[in-house]
């Protein structure tokens, strides 16, 4: 989902941040988005209804009689929203989701889609939030399409709760001579698309002179670029750092895959919720508040690897 992008960009999805190495917990099952109207599969995360919960009364009445928030998610973005080998949803969004059910009193529940159509989801009512390591940035709160720049809709807001950055990787031992993005020009990236990475593609592809054309594949999902990377269709792949990290230590026992130079565009993931939603969206913020406070959060990102990443606070709409 590095939509799961670049931040600071003109555009996208991302996913990622300075987030430190990426701890290997539960199955690997890496990134991604998929066509929602291909995929209606539900998966609950492991938040449950309480009765008497600290912030339950913050909720809207409806939210709260349902006991339900539906979560719209790319569930194929390892470490941050997967499946494990059972098929359960697991990851750092999950669970980040869950500590707030505890303290809202109701479950959050993850329902599968393609990353690039999330926020569509969102504006339809198919979902009442989205999570999924989505780029906070002021085209998504603004609704403005990054690539042609005219306004597409009626934007979003966010709730803010961890820093990340974009990465390429390559085949390991096979780097192409690709050190950075400057050295992309003659060669074949594969992106997630309406990610940031995708974002940042285009951008460097309007770079390159003639004769050294820098060729995109956009894929539905994260897993899908990566195994068109493995297969060796492509030169390089990008994704949001914690994804590129978790896809060099896990894919092949770490034997396929190693990150090239350093990440870029750090910017906030951010939980989107329609700009009508407000009170849905402050509630949303205090739960995160509430367990950064009470230390969840910080179990939370040191089990998935993502502590360097954290945030002191969560605050709406902090993306550049």
């Amino acid at each position: 989902m590095t939509a799961r992008s670049t931040r600071r960009s003109p555009a996208a999805h991302s996913r990622l941040a300075a987030v430190g190495a990426i701890a290997v917990a539960g199955a690997l099952l890496l990134t991604g988005c998929g066509d929602q109207t291909k995929d209606k599969s539900k998966d609950s995360g492991s938040g449950s209804s309480v009765a008497g919960a600290p912030l339950g009364d913050k909720l809207p009445a409806d939210i709260r009689n349902k006991g339900e928030i539906k979560v719209g998610s790319d569930i194929a973005y390892a470490p941050v929203e997967f499946k494990d080998s059972s098929g359960n949803v697991t990851g750092l969004d999950p669970d980040l989701a869950a500590a707030m059910g505890k303290q809202l009193g109701v479950k959050l529940t993850f329902e599968n889609g393609t990353f690039d159509g999330l926020l569509t989801g969102l504006r339809s009512g198919r979902y009442d939030i989205a999570m999924s390591a989505m780029t906070d940035n002021k085209n998504r709160q603004q609704g403005v399409d990054p690539d042609t720049g005219k306004k597409v809709g009626e934007g979003v807001d966010f709730v803010d709760y961890l820093t990340a950055g974009v990465s390429i990787y390559t085949r390991k031992g096979d780097t192409q001579g690709i050190t950075g993005w400057a050295d992309l020009c003659g060669k074949k990236i594969a992106v997630e698309r309406g990610t940031v990475s995708e974002d940042l593609a285009k951008q460097e592809a309007k770079k390159c002179p003639g004769g050294k054309k820098l060729s995109i594949e956009p894929f539905d999902d994260d897993q899908q670029s990566q195994t068109r990377l493995r297969s060796g269709g492509v030169d390089a792949a990008s994704s949001d750092f914690p994804v590129a990290a978790y896809a060099v230590k896990t894919s092949g026992g770490g034997k396929d895959f190693q990150t090239v130079g350093q990440q870029v565009e750090a910017a906030p993931y951010g939980i989107a919720v329609s700009k009508e939603a407000t009170q849905l969206r402050d509630a949303l913020q205090a739960a995160m508040n509430a367990i950064i406070k009470n230390g969840e959060y910080a179990k939370i990102l040191q089990k998935w690897g993502a502590q360097d990443g954290a945030v002191q606070q969560s605050v709406i709409n902090g993306g550049k």
